[in-house]
């Protein structure tokens, strides 16, 4: 029994075997796709983001209507003056009042002491004033830029203009007295 027990484990050995033949052994491939799915998530947040932020961004500014010009009361008024070199000069009412009574001032275009604290004062002002209906809504500012002014100037005061909430405002021609005065300075 044991030499025919030999025999057949010698056969199911050579049976299971051929000579210079190997079988491929077959394996599952498997692929993780978590990797993929996660570049994925990550360029299409990408690409969203940046559009988002390359959208342009516009200021509204209103224009008057054609029309009759109306009158604008001296208290109600202030005219900040756009000169070369990031000049700023404002002063409160007419022209005329205020350069006979030297009213004319220099300030900057810092947020605590220049141009912010300069339209807060006035705005407040014409809150305390009883004679005034619509307070600090009252404001009307003119904005004179000077050829040499820079257009930077001009969106800088625009600015000030909408973080202070004024309500009315406008970019007119500076008058030939500004402009000399101004040249003087």
């Amino acid at each position: 029994m044991s030499q025919m027990d030999n025999t057949k484990n010698t056969e199911s050995l050579f049976s299971r075997k051929q000579a210079g033949v190997r079988r491929m052994v077959k394996h599952n491939l498997k692929i993780d796709m978590t990797p993929m799915v996660d570049l994925g998530f990550l360029l299409i947040s990408f690409f969203v983001i940046t559009t988002e932020l390359s959208k342009p961004t516009a200021m509204q500014l209103n224009m008057p209507k054609d029309g009759v010009n109306s009158e604008l009361g001296e208290l109600n008024a202030l005219t900040i003056l756009l000169a070369k070199n990031n000049t700023v000069y404002y002063y409160q009412g007419n022209w005329e009042n205020a350069s006979k009574s030297g009213g004319i001032i220099q300030t900057n275009f810092s947020g605590k002491e220049g141009l912010r604290k300069v339209i807060m004062e006035k705005q407040n002002s014409l809150d305390r004033n009883s004679k005034m209906k619509e307070g600090r809504n009252g404001l009307m500012m003119l904005i004179k830029p000077a050829e040499e002014a820079s257009y930077k100037n001009v969106v800088d005061v625009l600015d000030e203009a909408t973080i202070s909430v004024v309500k009315k405002y406008a970019v007119i021609k500076i008058s030939k007295e500004e402009k000399e005065w101004l040249t003087r300075q």
